[in-house]
């Protein structure tokens, strides 16, 4: 029977999870980690990173994550496969609801991150799986010697194009405005690539196809003129929603529905944290993420002492 009651949980085992779960096994904590999938987050989607210190040569998303876990497992971090269900503050404990069942712990870290946002244009929904994709690492080989789409225009999406080149015969980049958004060296690697033509001022109208994407319908935003262009799959970089619809009001929440903290990861709540992708800040990259689990650990460490005086 496993053990229900902790000193802390931290929900969610991406890069912020697993940086808290390494600072809390190492200072020997009751801590017990819940992730829902495979350690890693948006991170095993991510081909290759260059800008994670310590690998002046890159790392592929999927040996980073591996690196870091082997050193979260080497001080033996409890860990649980769980989907959570919903948090309420009971008494001096917080509650974690699972699908499975409930744990109880003194302090919360919550890293659950979030998932890529949808545009909610027509045809989007009915050809997901089909045609429409979220992760050019998880799809982009299927679309060996094909014509693809990208829409978005932040350092994802270009990023996200470039791989595609390494598979489809073209890439169409879809940007609502007249500049791309991603950093100098993305824009450059964007912009100098053969396989990549940019459609600027164009937002995506519908997603056409009848068993599977057939092509897409475009909008130009200052003129309004109307274009088709025929693809064999788009892949949708628009940004980010935080999986945070369990906490049902407990904490509070951005306009876009990003965990409030303060610098020191501290929620609205006192006892409960949130690191990464789930909280509300400007930059959210693997580096920050990492930052946010040691920050929000060493607090929660700190809040749990204080529960003793």
């Amino acid at each position: 029977m496993p053990k229900n009651d902790h000193d802390l949980i931290i929900i969610g085992g991406g890069p912020a999870g697993l940086t808290a779960g390494l600072y809390a096994a190492r200072s020997r904590l009751d801590a017990l980690l819940l992730e829902r999938f495979a350690p890693g987050g948006q991170v095993l989607n991510t081909d290759w990173v260059e800008n994670y210190p310590g690998f002046p040569e890159g790392v592929s998303g999927f040996d980073l994550v591996d690196k870091i876990k082997a050193q979260v497992d080497r001080f033996e971090l409890p860990t649980r496969s769980a989907e959570i269900t919903g948090l309420k503050k009971d008494g001096d404990r917080f509650t974690v609801s699972l699908a499975d069942g409930e744990v109880r712990a003194k302090a919360v870290i919550i890293c659950s991150g979030a998932d890529p946002g949808r545009l909610g244009v027509e045809g989007e929904e009915k050809l997901t799986g089909r045609g429409v994709s979220y992760c050019g690492t998880c799809d982009g080989p299927f679309y060996k010697d094909m014509v693809v789409a990208a829409v978005g225009g932040g350092d994802t999406a270009c990023e996200e194009a470039e791989f595609l080149t390494r598979f489809a015969k073209k890439v169409y980049l879809i940007h609502r405005r007249d500049e791309l958004r991603a950093q100098k060296i993305n824009k450059e690697r964007v912009l100098a690539n053969d396989k990549i033509t940019v459609k600027w001022d164009s937002v995506l109208d519908s997603i056409d196809g009848r068993d599977g994407v057939e092509g897409l319908t475009l909008k130009n935003v200052k003129t309004g003129a109307v274009d088709k262009l025929k693809v064999d799959g788009v892949f949708i970089f628009v940004g980010y929603l935080p999986n945070t619809d369990y906490l049902g009001g407990l904490l509070e929440l951005d306009n876009r529905g990003f965990i409030v903290t303060d610098t020191e990861m501290t929620a609205s709540i006192p006892g409960i944290y949130a690191a990464g992708d789930c909280r509300s800040k400007n930059l959210r990259q693997i580096v920050t993420a990492v930052g946010d689990g040691a920050t929000a650990a060493f607090n929660a460490e700190r809040h749990l002492e204080s529960l003793k005086i």
